[in-house]
């Protein structure tokens, strides 16, 4: 009887134990269960084997492409890469002068490696550190280079905290002892603890991305982290974000007024160019020309690089007529390449130094003539130079703005010749300059037949420039002609052609002769036979000219500009006028 109590004694303490088992293996899944909820909250990410990088409200240190240096002075180095990923999309590395070449909006910023100083915007400014190369790597002084970002660059502790000065800040103080939390809720892990009175940054986040009642901050120490809104007293807007100014208020209206040597700035005295608002004469050009008529075997290169003026007493009396008109002025600065010049301008856009040149002689013009900005034409050039002379525009564009003067790009349509047309990268033209200009004109060129302008080309280019080129629509201009050409044929070859002013399209078609409407084009056509040629002409008048015109209120376009002054019918200031609601 003994024996069978001790069996059912121990098969009792046998279940108890599989049921203690099993209660503990039930609550062990629980258990799981709340700790997979609660241990991300409570998730160690932080990096302690480096000094960590903080750009505004965002820990960036497992993205970077190479840690950050600190040298014995604190100055703090960021590596090339990280540069162009954070601050500078553009900036190069220049072989030849064996330095770095950086810039902002309003600030262009070279630094030769092993030199401690920046050249910025021409003016030579000291510091403690200096650009260099390390295991392969540039490296760049970005606390030295603050005012280059607009950035303030703190150490703290084991963390760089980089703040962009651009943007907004929100500032509020702690009104009691409160935990910065890893993530918005109570549950989480502590990372910081405030005493009343400590300062906080706050930062903008999209609404209903954080649960009701809480904000995300940045403490003093660089840790980013969630409190309540509640726990936080004297919450106020310290720096508001930085906007960009209109240059112009609402559409662009340039009119380009060319004279030169053989043709004096008009005398514009009692005159008033109606639906205007922008006025671009051809003041500036490269010496090439010059050098090419004087049969030059001998050539200064760097003399080449110098920026010629057509100013002189008539273009003074422009400047003061503009002025007193309320235009803004943007002369035009064009490169006026020929075949026979067309290595000499690679050489100048390829070399750092020439392009300097041509840069300070623009600065120098803008000062002296007090002008509004720069319109820049250069064209045929080789289509290996693209990179070269998207650099110039980078080089140009921040140095203008900095005197409050604007940089405005012509270009041609994407689909052409090596040297015309692919010699653009106008995507990046486009984010540099203010204005991208897309001459709408010549389509076939001076040698193969067609019209000038026709309204679906015109059309189908602007898509092209927003679509593939990624162009804002308020930062193109469309330039538009005010003449055409009159095509002298025979046995379907083109002998000569003829360009007919806007202004006398009128007299130019002869009575009786059809014309016949084509519909993508916008515009009417000709021909017809004189002294046994066949003459063909693709109509440019006031209906051409206000189909083009519409697109820019069609695509929200920044404007149009007009090829050019002098050319067209005082009726066509009225099309201005009304389709852009000047």
């Amino acid at each position: 009887m003994d024996e069978i109590k001790s069996k059912k004694g121990k098969l009792s303490k046998i279940i108890k134990i599989f049921f203690i088992l099993i209660i503990i293996a039930i609550l062990g899944v629980f258990a799981l269960i709340g700790a997979r909820k609660l241990l991300p909250n409570y998730r160690n990410n932080e990096i302690t084997d480096r000094t960590n990088l903080i750009i505004n409200f965002s820990n960036v240190t497992g993205r970077m492409k190479q840690k950050l240096l600190i040298d014995n002075q604190d100055v703090v180095y960021l590596s090339f890469n990280d540069i162009m990923n954070y601050y500078d999309y553009n900036i190069y590395f220049d072989e030849n002068y064996n330095q770095i070449v950086t810039s902002s909006e309003d600030k262009l910023a070279v630094l030769k490696l092993g030199e401690n100083y920046i050249e910025i915007n021409g003016e030579k400014k000291n510091i403690k550190g200096a650009a260099k190369l390390e295991n392969k790597i540039y490296y760049l002084p970005i606390s030295e280079m603050e005012d280059i970002y607009n950035i303030n660059v703190k150490k703290v502790d084991n963390k760089v905290v980089i703040e962009s000065l651009d943007k907004k800040s929100t500032i509020g103080t702690a009104n009691k002892k409160i935990a910065v939390k890893f993530k918005a809720t109570n549950w989480s892990r502590t990372i910081e603890k405030l005493s009343n009175g400590d300062n906080v940054r706050i930062a903008e986040v999209e609404e209903n991305t954080l649960p009701q009642g809480w904000i995300k901050v940045r403490t003093d120490k660089g840790n980013i982290g969630y409190v309540q809104e509640k726990d936080i007293k004297d919450i106020k807007v310290e720096r508001e974000e930085k906007s960009q100014s209109k240059i112009i208020e609402g559409k662009v209206s340039m009119a380009w007024d060319y004279f030169s040597e053989y043709a004096k700035a008009p005398d514009n005295t009692g005159k008033k160019y109606d639906g205007v608002n922008v006025v671009s004469p051809s003041f500036f050009y490269l010496s090439l020309r010059d050098m090419q008529k004087q049969g030059a075997t001998q050539i200064d290169i760097k003399q080449q690089a110098r920026v010629n003026e057509n100013v002189g007493e008539a273009g003074l009396a422009y400047i003061k007529w503009a002025k007193e008109n309320g235009y803004q002025i943007w002369p035009k600065f064009s490169n006026e390449t020929l075949t026979t010049t067309i290595d000499e301008f690679s050489t100048i856009i390829n070399d750092y130094e020439l392009r300097k040149i041509m840069i300070d002689d623009i600065i120098a013009y803008v000062k002296k003539y007090d002008l509004d900005g720069i319109n820049l034409d250069f064209e045929y050039m080789y289509e290996a130079d693209k990179d070269s002379f998207s650099k110039f525009v980078i080089e140009l564009a921040p140095r203008l703005r900095a005197m409050g003067a604007c940089l405005s790009v012509d270009v041609t349509a994407p689909d052409g010749g090596s040297n015309w047309s692919l010699c653009y990268d106008r995507k990046l033209i486009g984010e540099v300059a203010d204005y991208i200009v897309f001459m709408g004109y010549d389509q076939y060129g001076t040698n193969t037949i067609g019209t000038t302008s026709g309204y679906k080309w015109v059309e189908n280019t602007i898509n092209k420039l927003m679509k593939n080129s990624e162009i804002p629509s308020d930062k193109i201009i469309v330039g538009l002609p005010f003449y055409t050409k009159l095509w002298k044929t025979k046995d379907g070859q083109t002998i000569s052609s003829n360009v007919i002013y806007l202004r006398n399209i009128s007299t130019e078609v002869l009575s009786g002769v059809n014309k016949e409407w084509i519909e993508d084009l916008q515009q009417y056509y000709i021909q017809y036979e004189k002294g046994g040629f066949l003459y063909k002409m693709w109509i440019e008048d006031e209906a051409s000219f206000e189909k083009k015109l519409s697109l820019v209120k069609e695509y929200d376009l920044a404007g149009a500009a007009y090829w050019r002054k002098g050319f067209e019918s005082e009726s066509v200031w009225k099309i201005v006028k009304n389709t852009l609601d000047l």
